[in-house]
This record gives C-alpha cells, sequence and structure tokens, in this order.
C-alpha cells in the first residue's frame, strides 16, 4: 500500500465489521431523519447544555455509526429538548424526536 501522507481522522472512519446495521435500520425505520443528517454541527454549536456538558446530536449519530452506542447514549443524556437545534437545523430534522428514538432503541438490552 501506498502512504500518501494523508488518511482519514479515526473519528470519520467507520468499521463496518462492528456497526449493529438492524439496530441503525429498526432507528432509521423508527425516525427516518437519521439518514438525512449532514452533520454540519449547527445543532451542537446552539445546544444550551453543550455549553456546560458534552452534548452533541451529531457526535451521538457518529458513535452509533461507529459501533459506540454507549458513547451516543451519554452524548444525549443531558438533552434538555429546549428545541433550539430543531430551529437551526438545515434539513429541518425533528431533533428532539430523533433523540428520543435513539435513546429508545439502544437503550434496549
Amino acid at each position: 500500500m501506498v502512504d500518501f501522507g494523508f488518511g482519514l481522522v479515526p473519528s470519520s472512519r467507520i468499521n463496518l465489521d462492528l456497526f449493529d446495521k438492524e439496530k441503525y435500520e429498526e432507528l432509521a425505520a423508527m425516525e427516518p431523519d437519521v439518514r438525512i443528517c449532514m452533520a454540519c454541527g449547527s445543532c451542537t454549536a446552539v445546544c444550551t447544555a453543550g455549553k456546560f456538558v458534552p452534548t452533541s446530536l451529531r457526535e451521538a449519530i457518529e458513535a452509533i455509526k461507529n459501533a459506540n452506542p454507549e458513547k451516543a447514549l451519554q452524548m444525549l443524556e443531558s438533552c434538555q429538548f429546549c428545541g433550539k437545534c430543531s430551529m437551526v437545523c438545515p434539513r429541518g430534522i425533528n431533533t428532539r424526536h430523533l433523540i428520543l428514538s435513539i435513546t429508545k432503541v439502544y437503550s434496549q438490552k
């Protein structure tokens, strides 16, 4: 393999061997908006709770895709459901419903 001097940062890598596709499909069936998130970070930028504790819907979705649902749940547990993120989302995602759906799907044992 040729080393070109660059590569993906670890947070952008998805290990498809560890990724739980069935759980993700269950989430997508419940909340299709998870597929249209473009990870712009607008939700994180306006998050009231995020100024005090690590709270980020964008990072939670990335954690799910990187086979780390525990981190995703931690990122979302401080959400105050104020709705600011829904107002600034350029894709019009109902972020509150998405957060509740993620919590419901990934909290199941």
